[in-house]
């Protein structure tokens, strides 16, 4: 089962409890099963519940049809600029109701399709790695100019794109770059239906180190303050921006 299930898990840890199985326990635990075939009940089970969730809540995202295109006529240029594409994410009009009200009405927004075609595919498994490192890394500097207004649902835009990059020891290289593809639509998707055209200047909070930040979030106790102190740990690991350290205090603040 946990062979068969490598190839269900970087998508379903871009919907909202797929985070849970990239990493912690037992989130971590399943996704570490499926690398070294230690198997167990109890982890089969939660991995099973997971993406039997996924399966049922699962909805398509407009417009990703051409990002799995054969002769996508994407952008062909030298870099992966994720910090560019994000930023020309257009949003929907009326920003009201659920999460899947807002989605059925990117097909509405003229600038919706070409703007989540306008981030170069991946092409190769370490440029999909470093694409969804720089992925949660902008989406957690969004954060703090956008997350006032939808503080629980943009916290997604930062765990989705972190769950598929800690579930890509579990693939097939082949898999990564689509991976890193299903990963932009979800976040590129949540930034246009949650967040405002016009961001607010980054908060002030009081400045801590990795430990305390994700102490702080522990103390907080709300699930989405955790994981997006667990998500934005990754990020400065990795980016050595302390910009994004100030996020999961902002958003025990918001939450």
């Amino acid at each position: 089962m946990a062979r068969r299930a490598r190839h269900l898990v970087a998508p379903a840890a871009a919907g909202h409890r797929g985070r849970r199985h990239a990493r912690g326990d037992p989130g971590r635990a399943a996704v570490r099963a499926l690398e070294t075939d230690e198997e167990s009940p109890r982890r089969l089970t939660e991995l099973g519940q997971a993406l039997g969730y996924w399966a049922a809540r699962w909805q398509s995202i407009p417009g990703t049809d051409q990002l799995f295109a054969e002769n996508p006529g994407r952008p062909d240029t030298d870099r992966v600029d994720v910090e560019a594409a994000l930023a020309a994410v257009p949003r929907i009009e009326d920003q009201t109701g659920g999460v899947r009200d807002r989605l059925g009405r990117l097909p509405a927004v003229p600038r919706w399709k070409p703007a989540l075609a306008a981030l170069r595919p991946a092409r190769s498994p370490a440029e999909a790695q470093r694409g969804l490192t720089d992925l949660v890394h902008r989406a957690g500097l969004d954060y703090l100019r956008f997350g006032h207004t939808e503080p629980v649902m943009l916290v997604h835009a930062v765990t989705a794109p972190t769950a598929v990059l800690r579930t890509l020891p579990a693939l097939d290289p082949a898999l990564w770059a689509p991976s890193f593809a299903a990963a932009w639509a979800a976040t590129a998707a949540m930034t246009s239906v949650y967040a405002p055209a016009v961001g607010i200047a980054p908060p002030t909070v009081t400045p801590a180190t990795p430990a305390e930040v994700f102490a702080r979030a522990a103390r907080h106790g709300d699930e989405h303050v955790v994981k997006l102190a667990d998500a934005i740990l990754d990020a400065y690991a990795t980016s050595a921006d302390e910009r994004v350290l100030t996020a999961p205090g902002y958003a025990g603040q918001l939450i």
